[in-house]
Parts: C-alpha cells; structure tokens; sequence
C-alpha cells in the first residue's frame, strides 16, 4: 500500500487516506436576510463530489463565527443555531461518501466585507452598501488601499470574539464536524494578531503577547472539540521588515505551535503569506514543503499544501515531509483526481459502487 492511501489518526479521528481538500471559500452563500451563510445546493453537491472522488477528509471552506467575520459578504457563517441543521446536512453528506468532515472556522479582520474574485470592479463591500460592513482588527492598519481602513478592537471585543469562536465550535461539532480547523492565517484575524506587521498593541493582546489572542481561541476551541483540533498557519510573512518591523517568521510558527500542542492542538495544517501585500512568494511544485518539516520539531502531526500537482510528488511528501497533503485547485478541476492517483501509485481504484461498470472490460 502506498503511504498516500494509508490510513491516519489524527487525535481522535482516522481518515482512510492521506490526501484532504483543502478549504476552499466558494462565495456562494447568500449575503442577507435568514439564509445568510449558510450552505446552499453548490456546497452540498461541491463537497459530496470530492468526498466520493476519494479524499480522506473534507475541510469544508472558511465559515465565519461572526457576520462581521465574513471574508466576504457571501461566505459560510456559523454564528447562529438555526444555521446548524443546513451545516448538519453538509457534514452527513460528506461522511457518507466516506471522508471525514471537516470544517474551518475563522474571522477575516481587516480583510472582511471584500469582494468575490469574480466581482467585476475587485472592490470592497463599504459599510454604506446594504451588504458591506466596517472592518475590526487588533490595530488600526490597512491591508492595502484596496481595503477600508479597519477599526481597532477594544478589549471587551477581543473577549467576545474568543466566545464566538467557541460557540461557533460547539455548532459545528453539534452539526457532525470531526475536524474542526482555526483559520490562523493568510492574513486573515488570528494570522493579523501574531504578526506584528498588523498587530502594533501596547496592552496584554500586543508586543511579546501577541500570541495570547490566538491561544486562548484555541483553549477554547478545545473544550468544545472531542474530535481533532487543528489550526492552519502561515509559516511566514515573506517579509522580514516594514516600517523597522519585523515579519511573522518560521521560527515565530515554531513558537507558537509549541505553545498550541501544550493546550491540545492535534494538527498544523501549514501555508504561508497573505499578510502583507505584494510580497514576493517564490512558488514552485510543493514549495511549501519544508515549513512542514520545520514545524515536524514540534511533534504536532503537520499537513502541507502548495502546488501539490502529481500522485508521485504527493506520495514523496508523506514518506519523508509532512502527515498529509491539502489538496486545492487540483481538485477544484477534477473532483476524482485521486482515483487517477490511486492507479499511478499502483492501488486499485476505489469509486463509488454506480461507477464500477467503467472498469468492466467488454
């Protein structure tokens, strides 16, 4: 058996296989009124879909646990308890194709109420339009000029939101998510607190604290996750300075992701960037490979992703590099990529029953 398609526990949880779906936001949740964020036909058939084309699990996409949290004004939100049946419907559709049900859940920051990559004009959603709100985030420093200016949170605000991530936790773990997955980072609120090129607070959320925002997220998380806990980071800002401030680096993440397995961190999801503008990211085939080694130190089972694009180059990775592959924009274009990777890795394919007449020699 290759290593690929070995099975892996994750904390509590076990996946048939070692290549997941990446989260991956949609932007096809409707942006007001009572279905706002909640998942719709597309993210039952979308998820369904690749869930039958083999993967282990399914992250599904970022899901806010605020309104005001949404990347943009059509994403997933899960800060209501009359959303968890629509959830409930998604993760039982995922765990029946057999993949584990994952969900990611996070707060956009400074870079909230933006729009779709299809948007026409690439403009943000103003707090003046009947959709758009105005940004939070720990320090009042813009993304770019692309993005509002955001609003710095108050102390209380910070405190709420750490029971906002708790309470969206406890929904998603009530709807039948197995993995639950703190989106800490491209740029987005987790990732903006630990860097100090966003996050230039004096009090006990900034300086040598600033790790203490996403810490007690996770510790609350926790208490209300009996399955895997997981965070996805961004290994670094690709940027070692802005303004005489230094960068979110590698060493930072090992830091901090030693901290996060002493309150029960079961997985590190690892990617990179996001937080600064206009960075240059040297990109290539896996070129994200070796956070995932760096981070093996921390003995936290890690997941990597990156221009994963070849069953032989993902069957490497597991062998020597990282626990899991996260696989995005492959899957996006073919949804039973895996089952093309199971025959070049030599396993035999592995599709849903209705489909097993294609393999019928006539």
């Amino acid at each position: 058996m290759s290593s690929l398609f070995s099975p892996i526990t994750i904390g509590s949880v076990t996946a048939r296989n070692r290549a997941w779906m990446s989260p991956m936001c949609q932007y096809s949740a409707a942006p007001a009124g009572e279905e706002m964020g909640r998942p719709t036909d597309w993210h039952d058939v979308h998820y369904a879909s690749r869930g039958w084309g083999g993967v282990g699990a399914v992250i599904v996409e970022a899901t806010a646990v605020t309104p005001e949290g949404r990347i943009s004004p059509f994403d997933l939100s899960l800060h209501s308890d009359d959303s968890i049946p629509s959830f409930a419907r998604l993760a039982k559709l995922i765990r029946s194709t057999g993949a584990v049900p994952g969900i990611q859940l996070g707060h956009a920051g400074r870079k909230a109420s933006g729009p779709r990559p299809w948007d026409e004009a690439r403009l943000v959603y103003p707090s003046s339009s009947e959709i758009g709100w105005e940004p939070v985030a720990p320090s009042a420093i813009g993304f770019s000029d692309m993005y509002m200016e955001p609003r710095e949170l108050s102390d209380g605000e910070i405190t709420a939101l750490i029971e906002s991530f708790a309470q969206a936790t406890r929904r998603a773990v009530e709807a039948g998510f197995e993995i639950i997955e703190l989106h800490g980072a491209h740029g987005y609120l987790i990732h903006q607190f630990l860097s100090p090129l966003s996050n230039t607070r004096t009090d006990r959320w900034g300086g040598d604290s600033r790790a203490a925002f996403p810490l007690a997220v996770l510790e609350a998380m926790r208490k209300e996750t009996p399955g895997a806990l997981a965070i996805r980071v961004s290994a670094t800002d690709w940027c070692e300075f802005v303004d005489d401030r230094a960068g979110w680096t590698v060493a930072d993440t090992v830091s901090f992701v030693r901290e996060a397995k002493d309150l029960g961190l079961d997985f590190v999801d690892v990617s990179s960037g996001g937080n600064v503008p206009d960075v240059r990211i040297p990109a290539g085939p896996g070129y994200q490979v070796r956070f995932a080694r760096d981070l093996a130190q921390t003995g936290v089972p890690t997941g990597t992703v990156g221009l994963i694009t070849e069953a032989v180059q993902a069957e490497q990775i597991v062998r020597e590099s990282a626990d899991v592959v996260l696989l995005g924009r492959s899957l996006l274009s073919d949804p039973y990529l895996l089952q093309a990777w199971r025959t070049r890795l030599r396993e035999e394919p592995a599709m849903a029953q209705p489909y097993h007449r294609q393999l019928t020699r006539y």
